[in-house]
């Protein structure tokens, strides 16, 4: 096989070992990453669990065939090429790969130069999809005014990870600080998903108490309870086709954690005081600011519920770690504010522009939000000034007082681990790129090397 000038991610689905291993030892040594599935089931799991940029399948297979396989794929992952294999390389048998949504078919014995410049052409397809995924992203985000927009390198990753995950039709757990954004990621991966077109529904697990949120989750019928007048389908049959957002899912009470588990594992729900089950085709995101593990070793969440919802974990950057995005934020919401307000404001006066640099935003971009729509109300001017912005914002280096108690970790540790604690969230938060971590840190490079080699 000639050289590929494009690594990939490669599924191989054939239930002929010797050949698979064949196949796998030279793909690798052109610096694929390669899987192997022996059967269509097996292939389901990889994809499940792995990223995969070509398939290359089998026709004939004991079970399910290639033929089915790639027409699944097709439908689900129309962004994924499939390159189907087979012994039998008739005009009918090709007709019918390509009818079923086959990238390219070849045919066995495998000519592996020929195979290599299939899969060099696959490959690019699958980054030109990705880069139109991207940009549909970028353009989305643009259009809903949302803080989706950024050009830091961690809003580049966020938007790259949405791009990839958008059409994975798996669980999604969201995690970040208050205030980051989560909800609005949930509605961009279920904007670009194949569901679009079905229901985004969202609820607040810490806004209802518990016997409110078991009825509006998965319905009732008329009479299981004292109010219950008339049937009520429930939120789960309400998203049937698209997606349901669970958000704060970390303060869904440990009584309901076994019903909703039961509900994703049979993607069945039964009513309250119902007697039959409903199949619901739901698409699950979930989203927490709290540390779910820790919640699970003390016992507030079940740790079956956490596996399965956390899948796949899409981190958000706080604010502070998005230095660069924080007056592209600003303008947007001064362009968008103003227009609703009816008021003349056309962006930030410089010394302003330095204030909102220089704070840390714990309240992330919902607080930057806020900020805005205050000061594009009271000013009288067509730019926002310093004397517009709240009082801590006013004066550098003033921030609102954060409280800690004893029962803060960070509370009563020496100055060196609290420093040394902190360095390591800075680094996790931006994606452990230290270039950026030590602007967040106002440190250089070098000093930021030293402190971490000390470590």
């Amino acid at each position: 096989m000639s050289e590929s000038r494009t690594a990939g991610r490669m599924l191989i689905v054939d239930d002929d070992p010797a050949f698979c291993e064949l196949l796998e030892e030279i793909l690798a040594g052109q610096g694929h990453r390669v899987w192997n599935g022996r059967n269509v089931a097996a292939a389901r799991d990889v994809l499940q669990r792995e990223e995969i940029d070509v398939v290359l399948t089998d026709l004939n297979m004991p079970g399910e065939g290639g033929i089915d396989f790639c027409a699944e794929l097709h439908a689900n992952r129309p962004d994924l090429p499939v390159v189907i294999m087979t012994a039998f390389g008739s005009l009918e048998t090709a007709i019918a790969a390509l009818r079923a949504g086959a990238y390219d078919f070849v045919t066995k014995p495998v000519d592996f130069d020929l195979l290599g410049f299939c899969l060099e052409r696959a490959l690019q397809h699958r980054q030109l999809q990705e880069k139109i995924r991207l940009l549909k992203v970028q353009v989305d985000s643009q259009q809903a005014g949302d803080n989706l927009i950024g050009e830091s390198q961690a809003m580049q990753m966020i938007r790259e990870q949405i791009g990839r995950l958008a059409d994975l039709d798996t669980s999604i757990l969201i995690s970040g600080e208050s205030g980051t954004g989560k909800e609005l990621v949930a509605r961009a991966l279920h904007r670009l998903s194949r569901r679009s077109k079905g229901p985004f529904v969202a609820i607040n697990c810490a806004a209802l108490p518990e016997s409110l949120l078991e009825s509006e989750l998965f319905g009732h019928v008329r009479g299981a309870f004292t109010d219950a007048r008339e049937d009520h389908r429930g939120l789960f049959a309400e998203a049937s086709g698209g997606t349901l957002f669970l958000d704060e899912i970390g303060e869904l009470p440990l009584a309901l954690q076994p019903k909703l588990l039961r509900v994703l594992e049979e993607r069945k729900v039964r009513p309250l005081g119902g007697e039959r089950e409903i199949a619901c085709d739901v698409r699950i995101l979930t989203a927490t600011h709290c540390d779910l593990a820790e919640a699970v070793r003390e016992g507030r969440f079940r740790s079956d519920l956490y596996y399965r919802l956390n899948v796949i974990q899409l981190k958000l950057p706080p604010l502070r770690a998005r230095e660069n995005d924080i007056l592209l934020l600003a303008h947007n919401f001064i362009t968008e504010l103003a227009r609703r307000f009816g008021k003349s404001v056309t962006g930030l006066a410089e010394p302003a522009a330095r204030r909102l640099l220089l704070y840390s935003w714990p309240g992330n971009v919902r607080e930057l939000r806020n900020v805005i729509e205050r000061a594009v109300a009271l000013t009288g001017h067509d730019r926002i000034t310093v004397q517009d912005l709240p009082d801590h914002l006013q004066k550098p280096g003033t921030e609102p007082p954060i409280t800690s108690t004893p029962s803060d970790p960070l509370s009563l540790l020496p100055l060196a681990e609290m420093e040394r604690r902190y360095i390591a969230q800075v680094l996790e938060q931006v994606g452990g790129n230290r270039t950026l971590a030590a602007r967040i840190l106002g440190v250089d490079r070098k000093t930021l090397y030293r402190k971490l080699k000390d470590d």
